[in-house]
């Protein structure tokens, strides 16, 4: 592993021999173009998880040791028409998570605007990922295709026409006839050379999504299925491959630039060794990390998330013979000190204008900030704050008799953070920022489980390589767990440990309940009774608790 230089310093440039790694003959299946000698200069502009970000700015990046605002569709796309300047030969790709989990401006409209505003901006490839299943394989193809939505209709405007670029899914086929979803590649020429570009989702989307959306696909091996699509490219003539994997990897120290690489660690090192050699780029996703790497002599990149950072990759590629013979790439962050595409700002007005009197609709106050981070032991209190408002939802007999709420920590998408305001109400919490920590529309469902399922479901928790997924407890339930074993020390319930024999009412939203995030114990919950939307039960939770204070109450306890 090598770490790339700042964004000043251009990067690296590795320059290649040609060889295809195919252990073919040199002329075979080579392709060959009459005239210049010179290479072929093609540019890739890459991103990933969006989710829907359109408003700006949309976090901080790190650059150069400094945190700089960054992102909003207006900004991003007066950079990228930047990049796009510098060479015609450019193709916009995402690595996935274009959709799914977005703000409310783009989640009301069923993300109809984001795909929009990339046919705006003339994007041309996208990975699907997978939250671009959120709301199920049907959904999917509409907004490739275009047409309203089947219950809510065209919000807004006439008609919805579908994306202009074209999601690929390489490893992602229809269980009823075996046929991919999606195209695996596609192919684009330039001057003559051919350049491929596969894309694909992560072989764990069922885990990643509710299973119910995905019954009707199944995924294949990420490795085999990009490797079978090179074998497809070579056999056309292709040798210079690009691959979009949503799925990534994450720095092995704490980064100071978009461009660092501290070496990386996760599912991205075990699919780059699997390869094909004849890749040339992976431009990765998933895990909403900046980093610029080279694997093994190939380019791994990722570009954060929400819009934040733009990749930049620069190819050569011999006319003579299809091969990259030097790839450049660097990560850039989408500041907000430029002049903003008018277009794409218009856009995002009129959709803003669209979703304000939902939007902005107060429910309530907050005192200080309710952070969606863990603490040192694994709390989160906007995550604890949640299952509370789960279990108030549900408490009554009526409405599932539930004594326990469960929240999983990748359901909570953002801070509740307190603002004071200029003449209006300091810390007002809007139906707006409640959406943002909760974008998914899952239904709550209260089960029984025994005491043993329970412990079961916790121990779970702890997944092979370090990866921790600590469910977030309501008050009167509470676990203590270590980095040694056993990982799970104990589990207490109105402070007596759980009997394995008692049953409890447990509720947790429609995504856990379904076996996500590899808890498939939930599936076993009898008595099973459906409740409201996760968000409602928030919704009613801060209005009647405002104003809002951070948990206090330890329930994840680390020994």
């Amino acid at each position: 592993m090598k770490m790339f230089g700042k964004v000043g310093a251009l990067a690296v440039c590795v320059a290649l021999a040609g060889c295809t790694g195919t252990g073919a003959k040199e002329d075979d299946k080579k392709v060959v173009v009459e005239g210049s000698t010179e290479p072929v200069a093609v540019k890739i502009v890459a991103f990933n998880d969006l989710h829907g970000h359109m408003e700006g700015p949309s976090g901080k990046v790190k650059v150069k040791g400094e945190r700089v605002e960054a992102g909003g569709l207006d900004a991003f796309a007066a950079h990228l028409s930047a990049m796009r300047a510098e060479n015609a030969n450019t193709v916009v790709v995402c690595a996935g998570d274009l959709v799914g989990a977005s703000p409310l401006i783009s989640a009301l409209f069923h993300d109809e605007p984001t795909v929009e505003a990339m046919n705006l901006m003339k994007v041309d490839l996208v990975a699907v990922g997978n939250h671009e299943f959120d709301e199920g394989v049907d959904e999917l193809r509409r907004l490739q295709a275009g047409g309203c939505h089947p219950e809510d209709g065209c919000q807004g405007k006439d008609t919805y026409e579908g994306a202009a670029f074209q999601f690929l899914a390489a490893n992602v086929f229809v269980r009823e006839t075996d046929e991919r979803l999606f195209p695996a590649y596609q192919v684009r020429t330039f001057d003559g050379v051919k350049v491929g570009f596969i894309g694909l989702t992560l072989e764990g989307t069922p885990a990643a999504v509710t299973p119910t959306a995905v019954a009707s696909v199944r995924f294949q091996d990420e490795v085999e299925a990009i490797n079978a699509s090179v074998a497809e490219l070579k056999e056309q003539g292709v040798e210079a491959i690009v691959v979009m994997v949503h799925e990534g990897g994450y720095p092995e120290a704490k980064l100071e630039d978009v461009n660092d690489c501290p070496g990386i660690s996760g599912p991205i090192v075990e699919i780059n060794a699997g390869l094909d050699p004849a890749v040339d780029v992976m431009v990765t996703g998933h895990t909403h990390q900046a980093y610029n790497c080279e694997l093994e002599g190939r380019i791994v990149t990722s570009a954060k998330s929400y819009g934040r950072v733009l990749t930049e990759i620069d190819l050569k590629v011999d006319p003579r013979t299809g091969d990259v013979v030097s790839k450049v790439a660097r990560n850039v962050a989408v500041t907000r000190d430029v002049e903003m595409d008018a277009a794409v700002a218009a856009h995002i007005d009129r959709y803003r204008t669209l979703v304000a009197p939902l939007a902005d609709k107060p429910v309530g106050t907050q005192t200080a900030d309710v952070l969606r981070g863990a603490d040192e032991q694994g709390q989160m209190p906007l995550g604890v704050l949640i299952a509370d408002a789960q279990l108030a939802a549900t408490r009554a007999p009526e409405v599932g008799g539930a004594q326990i709420a469960l929240m999983n920590p990748g359901g909570v998408r953002a801070d509740l953070v307190f603002e004071a305001s200029d003449g209006g109400v300091d810390g007002e919490v809007s139906f707006k920022d409640l959406h943002s920590t909760q974008p998914f529309g899952n239904t709550l469902v209260t089960m029984t489980l025994t005491g043993a399922q329970l412990r079961g479901l916790l121990q779970g928790m702890f997944r092979e390589g370090g990866r921790n997924y600590l469910l977030q407890p309501s008050g009167g339930l509470s676990y203590t767990w270590s980095e040694g074993e056993p990982r799970l020390k104990s589990v207490t319930f109105e402070g007596a440990p759980i009997d394995d024999a008692t049953s409890y009412r447990v509720t947790v939203n429609s995504f856990l309940a379904d076996g996500g995030d590899g808890f498939a114990g939930f599936t076993a919950g009898t008595d099973r009774q459906g409740g409201v939307v996760d968000l409602e039960a928030l919704e009613v939770f801060v209005r009647a608790n405002s104003p809002l204070t951070s948990p206090t109450e330890r329930r994840v306890i680390k020994e």
